[in-house]
């Protein structure tokens, strides 16, 4: 008995050895499997709601993403609100600026959606110019979208840096070595010489002084990079005109003529509204641009080296510097009598400074356009709610676009000459000087100039710096979509078509201004 016992117990513990083992073996191999089905029943579970959200409450997607975006809206409108009172109400300057701004963004999103077969898109900047100009010309808005000059001015102003520091960025050495002369003689020839045109023909037909003659001319002489410089970059993509370095040289050119425009509208200005003789105010300008010169090689000097490079975040404080140096320049060369200084302070700044940053310069000049994306809206709609309807009349619109046409023919002429002597051939020639008609950018930020200042100290020059206005606004109007439209056809039909990848291709990082 002993002994059968023992055995048994010994088979018993034997069995529940045998027993245990596997169900430990069994549990491991379980618990992967387990681990398996569970992870795929997590995403199932995960997809699931997921598409069952979609047709759910609460929305998702975009739907969700609208709602949460309208009220992040609303609660800034309700904090800035609690800090100001009735600046966020309707007739307040900060009403007036989020609803121009709002408009002006779905005008340009607007044109966009236009889209019109074999046709090239058309400049988001016109459906925002439009979109201000409406809000001005309806009874009901007009009364209630107010913005205050002393406002709109510094906005402008501060659109106006962002423009310079853009320009100053895109100018790259190694093409303007690379280009020499042919790029310097398309940006200085065409914009000097439709100012002196311009001077004459408004001086003739809209009774100019000679002074605010070339103050309109070097206003409308500037040509557009926001219309340009996409153009060109959709071209070159695709390989048209490459191997002479067309979109090249237009795009290193646009920059250049900006520079030379506003330079002159600033040494203009200050004839204009100054009460010395005109030998002390050349004098003064040019004591303004060395003095800008000057300031701007040493801040660009420090900006090159500071921050280091071995700092985090490097391309937002960089851009940071550079936009908070160049509003203070811009800005605080006005408040101390220095108008042109402030200017070519940028410039000197950003090419000097970037000349070292290499390839990081792209990065900054990123983040530079998204400052603009901000800062476009509100320049062009602020432009358009300029201009009223009403203060127009039929005979003072005729003559100044009679005064634009005869400009324009005079610019293209005269580049088309030029170009004679730039290696390309009939039809190359034809393409770059109806290419140079574009205007937009600088003239939204010097038109409306004059008149501030006349509304401000000299309320008997109002009249002629009205009629600046006038002048720039249907500028833009007219010569923006046309510009876009002959550049967009006529590229692909006249300029020699290559492969890309078998031709270098320079400058191609420019950013649009």
């Amino acid at each position: 008995m002993y002994t059968t016992e023992s055995k048994n117990e010994h088979l018993e513990d034997k069995n529940v050895q045998s027993s245990i083992i596997p169900q430990t073996l069994k549990g491991s191999n379980t618990s992967e499997h387990d681990k398996g089905e569970a992870t795929d029943l997590s995403k199932t579970k995960e997809t699931k709601p997921q598409f069952e959200k979609k047709s759910s409450c609460p929305p998702q997607g975009s739907l969700n993403k609208y709602i949460t975006n309208g009220v992040v809206l609303l609660m800034i409108w309700c904090m800035c609100w609690s800090f100001s009172g009735p600046e966020v109400l309707p007739g307040g300057n900060l009403f007036g600026l989020l609803i121009i701004f709002f408009s002006a963004i779905i005008g340009g999103k607007l044109l966009e959606l236009i889209r019109i077969p074999s046709v090239p898109q058309l400049p988001p900047l016109l459906g925002m110019l439009l979109a201000g100009f409406t809000i001005r010309n309806v009874p009901y808005l007009s009364e209630r979208i107010r913005v205050s000059n002393t406002w709109s001015l510094t906005l402008r102003n501060t659109a106006l840096t962002i423009i310079l520091i853009q320009a100053g960025l895109g100018l790259d050495s190694q093409a303007l070595k690379h280009l020499k002369g042919v790029c310097l003689r398309l940006a200085m020839g065409p914009c000097l010489m439709e100012a002196c045109a311009t001077a004459v023909i408004s001086h003739f037909l809209l009774n100019f002084p000679w002074q605010w003659g070339f103050l309109l001319g070097f206003v409308i002489g500037a040509v557009s990079p926001a219309v340009v410089i996409p153009s060109m970059l959709l071209l070159q993509e695709n390989g048209y005109g490459i191997e002479k370095g067309i979109p090249t040289l237009l795009i290193a050119a646009s920059s250049l003529d900006d520079i030379l425009a506003i330079t002159g509208f600033n040494t203009c200005f200050s004839i204009v509204f100054s009460s010395g003789s005109i030998l002390n105010n050349v004098l003064a300008s040019c004591r303004d641009i060395l003095v800008g010169i000057l300031i701007g090689a040493v801040l660009g000097i420090f900006v090159r080296y500071f921050p280091s490079e071995d700092q985090t975040r490097l391309p937002l404080k960089r851009a940071f510097l550079v936009v908070s140096m160049g509003v203070s320049a811009v800005l605080g060369s006005h408040q101390i009598g220095l108008h042109g200084a402030g200017e070519l302070c940028i410039l000197v700044l950003t090419f000097v400074a970037g000349m070292n940053w290499s390839k990081e310069k792209i990065r900054v000049q990123i983040i530079i356009k998204a400052v603009w994306d901000i800062f476009q809206p509100l320049l062009f709609g602020l432009v358009g709610s300029e201009v009223s309807v009403a203060a127009l009349k039929s005979n003072v619109i005729g003559i100044c676009v009679a005064t634009i046409s005869l400009a324009l023919l005079v610019r293209i002429s005269f580049t088309f000459t030029l170009m004679c002597f730039a290696g390309f051939n009939l039809k190359e020639k034809m393409f770059i000087a109806l290419s140079w008609i574009p205007k937009a950018t600088v003239q939204a930020v010097l038109g409306p100039l004059a008149l501030e200042t006349a509304r401000i100290s000299a309320p008997h020059l109002e009249p002629y710096s009205k009629d600046v206005m006038t002048v720039a606004f249907l500028a833009i109007l007219f010569t923006a979509p046309n510009g876009a439209l002959i550049i967009g056809i006529l590229g692909p039909k006249v300029l020699t078509c290559h492969d890309p990848s078998k031709i270098k291709v320079e400058l191609t990082n420019l950013e649009v201004h």
